[in-house]
């Protein structure tokens, strides 16, 4: 069983008094768990962003790309030393994959990408991707990293994909304003995908991915 993993932005800032660091231990013990048991997973990661905002003090999100491009630029350092720290607890190496949505629109670009991941899954580290933010225009950007994830998952060939966030399933409704929302646990067909969107919202506060993605 190979897995992608993604993990958003309004799990990583925590909540009930938890901080980004105890939610990074914690998913690193349970990855490094399923790869004990020969499960490899490739992580998928947000966070840069809210990371550089809080060590620069900013209570909201900036909405330019130069803003974000900077917040990046300062917390992206500050995850991946993080993560470190956490999968090295369980003598788990892990490596920093930055990718552009060129990278995987090229065809040339898009099979180095696989055979770097593949090595790494080959090695035993795990792959920590997160879009390029620091570096990435408006025309080469994903948006958001549910998208992204779905895109490795297809590179390496994941049986599964899971994507972690402060909503327990997809639902139909918002099910914080709407008590008549009922979780969904299947999605047979794209109509019927078609027909949630209008119930669909993005991702928060500090998010960009959320139930339209």
């Amino acid at each position: 069983m190979r897995r992608v993993v993604k993990v958003g932005t309004s799990v990583l800032r925590g909540a009930g008094g938890r901080n980004t660091e105890d939610v990074i231990a914690d998913l690193a013990a349970s990855l490094c768990s399923l790869w004990k048991r020969g499960e490899p997973v490739v992580l998928v990661t947000s966070g840069a962003v809210g990371l550089g905002c809080t060590a620069l003090g900013h209570r909201e999100r900036p909405t330019e790309l130069e803003g974000l491009q900077a917040a990046a630029a300062v917390g992206q350092g500050r995850l991946m030393t993080l993560y470190d720290q956490a999968f090295a607890r369980h003598q788990r190496c892990v490596a920093q994959v930055l990718v552009t949505r060129g990278d995987l629109a090229s065809r040339r670009r898009y099979q180095n990408a696989c055979r770097t991941l593949e090595q790494l899954l080959a090695w035993g580290v795990v792959p920590v991707v997160n879009e390029n933010d620091t570096l990435a225009t408006d025309e080469l950007r994903f948006g958001d990293n549910d998208t992204l994830s779905a895109l490795v998952a297809v590179a390496i060939g994941a049986d599964e994909l899971v994507l972690l966030t402060d909503v327990d399933s997809l639902y139909s409704g918002d099910p914080r304003s709407d008590a008549e929302a009922r979780p969904i646990e299947e999605v047979a067909s794209l109509a019927e995908l078609d027909s949630l969107q209008s119930v669909a919202t993005g991702g928060g506060q500090w998010g960009t991915g959320g139930m339209t993605t």
